[in-house]
């Protein structure tokens, strides 16, 4: 038996952790990396300050859905701290981006969207 929750009572994600969670889906980032990934992916209609991001970093690592990550590389600057999802925060990742790709389909079935 897990002593984690159902990843769905996690949901509805903020669109900060949102946001945080997927930037570091495939690679564990160090702040100014997710401020620069989430940045690029919005083309820039999101931009994360630093406070706010790491408000919730706390808060995330404090739910069990991230996690500090070693440095990826030798000789990185080793005052930037890194962060990778847990095992716990992908299943929330994934429960939280199925959540929206149904409610996606809803809006494509009521011809809102067409894509």
């Amino acid at each position: 038996m897990t002593d984690q929750p159902d990843p769905r009572s996690m949901l509805p994600l903020t669109h900060l952790s949102y946001h945080v969670m997927l930037a570091i889906a495939d690679a564990p980032l160090h702040g100014y990396g997710i401020i620069k990934e989430v940045a690029a992916r919005t083309d820039g209609t999101m931009e994360l300050e630093a406070g706010t991001l790491y408000a919730g970093i706390k808060r995330m690592n404090d739910e069990g859905l991230l996690e500090g990550a070693p440095q990826p590389q030798e000789g990185a600057d080793s005052r930037r701290r890194y962060y990778r999802l847990t095992d716990f925060g992908r299943d929330v990742l994934g429960a939280e981006s199925q959540r929206l790709a149904n409610l996606l389909q809803v809006a494509r079935d009521k011809n809102v969207i067409h894509a």
